[in-house]
């Protein structure tokens, strides 16, 4: 009798996890794991996932129709609102996907949420919110490079869910089923939307196997 462990049983995906496996998000997320990669490679490949993986996410954004005058003729033609949109980063990491995503829709509104990662205890601690006016007619999507304990996004939506915004979406490069779950566990409407669900979280809470601090790699603080 083989005395070999068993193969781990292959995740399966749950509903409301969208995972964008475009061959260039795929692509450029690979170049960004590697341990060589500089700073300013790591920056670059970010900023342009960033906005490969905004066209997925703002898929289902509502248009309006408007006149326009092209060089021939008037014509009706659809146009998005992006002043309804608000981008929400989780300082300071998240900042890394924003400017990819800025330059998709120049007219989305921004809002920061300032958290850390308790070292001791793993949670998160805020220390900074700020969102523009009437949020309860605006669209949300919160971006931050990893969904790893799930602790720093789960916060950053309940604090969001106060300002009763039209709807909330979470954006993230990696994730593992247990961020994957835990989110889901306390708000099970917020889809999310990444590149890739990773194998598992190590004893200190980071992705494996990952690509590291995304933070550090950001700002070359590590």
């Amino acid at each position: 009798m083989s005395t070999q462990n068993p193969s781990p049983k292959a995740y399966i995906t749950p509903p409301g996890v969208h995972v964008i496996d475009h061959p260039l998000v795929q692509h450029k997320l690979s170049l960004m794991r590697r341990k060589d990669a500089s700073t300013n490679t790591f920056r670059t490949l970010l900023n342009e996932l960033s906005m490969l993986m905004a066209y997925e996410i703002t898929r289902d954004m509502p248009t309006q129709a408007i006149e326009i005058e092209t060089p021939l003729e008037t014509m009706t033609a659809r146009v998005i609102d992006g002043k309804k949109l608000v981008l929400v980063s989780i300082l300071r990491a998240g900042n890394g996907i924003l400017e990819g995503m800025l330059s998709v829709v120049p007219g989305a509104r921004v809002g920061h949420v300032g958290l850390y990662r308790d070292p001791h205890t793993l949670q998160p601690v805020e220390y900074y919110f700020k969102m523009p006016q009437d949020m309860q007619e605006r669209d949300i999507v919160v971006v931050d490079p990893m969904l790893a304990t799930g602790n720093s996004a789960i916060a950053a939506i309940d604090r969001l869910k106060q300002l009763q915004p039209k709807s909330i979406k979470f954006v993230c490069l990696l994730t593992c089923p247990e961020g994957v779950a835990a989110l889901q566990k306390a708000h099970p409407e917020v889809p999310i939307f990444t590149a890739a669900v990773d194998r598992q979280l190590n004893e200190h809470g980071y992705i494996l196997p990952g690509l590291g601090d995304a933070g550090d790699r950001i700002f070359g603080t590590q």
